[in-house]
């Protein structure tokens, strides 16, 4: 009996041991990843800017490092994409921000894929923006919870639209912060578990919509600090993008105090950055460009990191630095096995750490819509092949190609070698289909952003991404999509629609090859636009509607690459639904 209690005890302090160091071990740090959309570098007190207020973001930079020279790429998706796998977007075929173009190359790891296969829970919680229908959709691609959306903006950010692991859900409140709670719930639920947390945060993208609490402070306050061309910034825009950025701000707060509250404060990276430059023309340090463009005010970012005990306070890094370097940085400081993986970024954990080491010199390369500029060190060689001293003229005001034309010839040459690697060109020519069916999900939407229109039908707006389909008058009109299904299976079929009254019993029809799946429109449902009564800027993008499912049926789909179609055989009083997106269910796993 005696030997049984002391077994026992041992057992306990085993145990005991064992869990505190899971939970403290520095070797499995947690990991939080915060990346904002269209948040230019100087919309942070951190960098000067005295415009706007944003004590808890710039406790990242001064309770851990950051670094002066971080540069992402000039629009969304090539800067999720280098992010998530530490390639350039050139390399992995993306080419644009919607329609498909906007996909990562399949059978690349993924930051998340490697962190969940040592051990750790991932989730996301935001704005994907690289692929929507599996293998493409976060939860195919490493992450084991996802919540937000995966288009590249959203119509409307009070209760939206959303979903969750591939299940259609409405939000809850104003959409950052209910992505930032949902992140503070996961933490919660994991708090003895090592943990990769991604929260790719929709603002402050437009449209430009704030709880009036937020705007309130901004609506008629003066900018003391403008953009260096005063004439051309919209201030109202400026005001609006000001005070989403507080409110991420506030968000980062409570995030900050959920780690602290928990003791995992000690144990967990926090990064924080922006996508690309700012999504209009306002105070930005007098950088040159915004969001679009090559030049190092669309392609600057902020770049925190905190690892409080282990990331000294106050380091500020010259060295240049991308979104390419966060997969091995991270990776490296949690100890993970790179399993031979080759990627374009470089591990920054010894400059991080302060451990010194030499710093090999390096060229980062920033390209989009043809246009290709690279950043040494000390310069930038822009896409027309003007040449700039980074050190000294952040405006690029003063072309000195020249009096370097040795050195110009040389950065044209890297450029073109780099340039010969991407693969954006033949995915441009070649896309690929959207895929139905994967293996592994059971939900897969096909939206309204994905297809092609016939004869009369129009988009709401020429922005793909949060658009629905309207104007279908002609039983000869149709919509199509290119569709490669991968799993032959029974799947039913649901559609979000609108529809007057008066245009209720009309009929629309689901084809794929010879199989067909019909349904009559039999409730009316048609809600008002919506959006303009929270934005405190017009916006350039659709506005939006509530839309409602109908069952359309059962449809057995065989493998292969088919035209999926829409029609609608029978139209009542001349018009018939307004078309949002079809959400298919693999009903045999």
């Amino acid at each position: 009996m005696k030997n049984t209690r002391i077994a026992i005890l041992i057992l306990i302090s085993l145990c005991l041991t064992n869990c505190s160091k899971k939970k403290s071990d520095p070797a499995r740090p947690n990991i939080i990843v915060i990346l904002t959309d269209d948040q230019g570098w100087g919309d942070l007190s951190f960098n000067g800017n005295t415009n706007l207020n944003t004590p808890n973001i710039d406790s990242l930079g001064l309770n851990g490092v950051s670094f002066d020279n971080f540069f992402v790429q000039p629009v969304c998706s090539p800067t999720r994409a280098e992010l998530l796998t530490g390639i350039y977007h050139s390399k992995l075929g993306v080419y644009s921000t919607s329609e498909g173009g906007e996909r990562m190359r399949l059978g690349v790891p993924t930051i998340a894929e490697i962190f969940k296969k040592n051990g750790y829970t991932t989730a996301a919680y935001g704005k994907w923006h690289n692929g929507m229908q599996p293998p493409y959709h976060p939860n195919s691609r490493g992450f084991d919870d996802y919540y937000g959306f995966c288009s590249g903006h959203w119509g409307n950010y009070f209760d939206p639209l959303l979903e969750h692991n591939g299940k259609i859900v409405k939000g809850e409140g104003f959409l950052p912060d209910n992505l930032f709670s949902k992140a503070i719930d996961f933490v919660n639920h994991n708090k003895e578990n090592p943990f990769f947390l991604y929260i790719p945060v929709n603002t402050p993208h437009s449209p430009m919509q704030v709880p009036d609490e937020y705007w309130k402070k901004f609506e008629s306050k003066e900018l003391k600090m403008k953009h260096h061309n005063e004439e051309i910034e919209d201030e109202n825009f400026s005001r609006a993008a000001l005070s989403m950025v507080e409110n991420v701000d506030w968000n980062v707060g409570r995030l900050m105090n959920s780690l602290k509250d928990l003791e995992l404060d000690s144990n967990t990276i926090v990064v924080f950055l922006s996508d690309n430059g700012p999504n209009s023309n306002r105070w930005n340090g007098g950088l040159k460009g915004k969001k679009g463009s090559t030049d190092e005010g669309g392609v600057k970012t902020s770049f925190f990191m905190q690892w409080p005990g282990k990331i000294q306070k106050g380091i500020r890094i010259s060295e240049i630095a991308g979104a390419i370097d966060l997969l091995p940085t991270l990776t490296n400081l949690a100890q993970l096995p790179d399993d031979g993986l080759i990627i374009d970024g470089n591990d920054l954990s010894s400059l991080v750490l302060g451990s010194g080491g030499f710093v090999e010199p390096r060229t980062i390369f920033n390209h989009w819509n043809g246009k290709t500029s690279l950043r040494t060190q000390n310069y930038r060689l822009d896409n027309e092949n003007r040449l700039f001293d980074m050190n000294n003229d952040l405006g690029q005001h003063v072309d000195i190609s020249n009096d370097n034309k040795f050195l110009v010839d040389s950065l044209i040459e890297i450029r073109r070698a780099w340039e010969a690697q991407s693969l954006i060109s033949e995915a441009t020519k070649n896309p690929e289909p959207f895929t139905l069916g994967y293996k592994n999900a059971t939900f897969t939407q096909i939206p309204a952003r994905d297809g092609t229109p016939y004869g009369n039908i129009i988009r709401s707006n020429r922005w793909p991404n949060d658009s629905f389909f309207t104007n279908w008058t002609k039983t000869t009109d149709s919509i199509t999509w290119p569709i490669k299904v991968l799993s032959a299976g029974i799947y039913k079929v649901e559609m979000y629609y609108t529809c007057k009254a008066e245009h209720v019993g009309s009929q629309v029809q689901l084809n794929w090859g010879n199989q067909k799946l019909s349904t009559i429109i039999k409730d009316a449902h048609d809600p008002p636009l919506k959006g303009m009564e929270h934005d405190k800027s017009p916006r350039i993008e659709s506005y939006v509607k509530d839309f409602i499912p109908i069952v359309m049926g059962e449809i057995e789909l065989t493998e292969g690459t088919n035209l999926l179609t829409l029609t609608s055989p029978n139209i009542i009083n001349g018009q018939t639904i307004d078309f949002r997106l079809l959400q298919f269910e693999k009903l045999n796993p």
